[in-house]
């Protein structure tokens, strides 16, 4: 009896030696069975897997990218082409203008549409809205032909159609997005942004070659 005892000691001695080296390795390993604890239901003895519940964090982007309009998410994605735009065809002019005014309004576009651009970024980030990376296909293809002017045909180009035109256009879809945006907090971002907007477009109207009443409605 005690060397059956005995035998049987050495056995469970021996299926544990071998067991422990395995389940070190395999917790190093990082099996997602060490992560994913099985569960054994106690009346039909099934096994299940548990799953990570969601956090605070992700509940909440969830939350606030479904509760976000349509519209919404349509101004800001409009409202970064413009800012890229804008910018672009500003730095060709730092570039290529040959009026100091032209360079000096540029430059102030650059600075303003660029603090204006990482605020939009801010609170689309916030709100789960993915942002385009650059102008719309059209203003592209704008900045390419304002690239391939020179001299004051550029000044001219530059001061009616980024100036004037996409200030205006501008000034337009913000407008409308006090009236049609539902979220508070982009309603503030466009009321903070508006007057910024509409000195810009009054600086482009004292550019030159153009006249005072140039960019307003009829």
């Amino acid at each position: 009896m005690r060397s059956d005892l005995f035998k049987m000691k050495e056995k469970a001695e021996y299926k544990t030696a071998i067991a422990t080296p395995v389940l070190c390795m395999a917790l190093l390993l990082g099996f997602p069975a060490a992560a994913q604890p099985a569960v054994i239901d106690g009346t039909t003895g099934q096994r299940t897997e548990t799953t990570r519940p969601q956090t605070g964090s992700e509940n909440g982007a969830v939350a606030t990218q479904q509760k976000l309009a349509h519209k919404d998410v349509a101004f800001l994605k409009q409202a970064a082409e413009n800012n890229h735009a804008e910018i672009e065809s500003s730095r060709l002019a730092v570039q290529k203008s040959s009026d100091n005014r032209i360079k000096t309004f540029a430059q102030q576009m650059i600075e303003d549409h660029g603090k204006t651009a990482e605020e939009l970024n801010r609170l689309a980030a916030a709100k789960g809205v993915d942002l385009p990376e650059g102008p719309s296909v059209l203003q592209k293809a704008k900045i390419k032909l304002l690239g391939s002017a020179e001299g004051s045909n550029f000044d001219h180009l530059y001061s009616e159609n980024m100036g004037i035109t996409a200030h205006r256009e501008t000034l337009e879809l913000f407008q409308k997005a006090m009236d049609n945006v539902k979220d508070d907090e982009v309603k503030d971002f466009v009321a903070k942004t508006l007057p910024t907007l509409r000195h810009h477009l009054e600086m482009a109207r004292q550019l030159p070659g153009n006249s005072p009443g140039n960019g307003k409605r009829r």
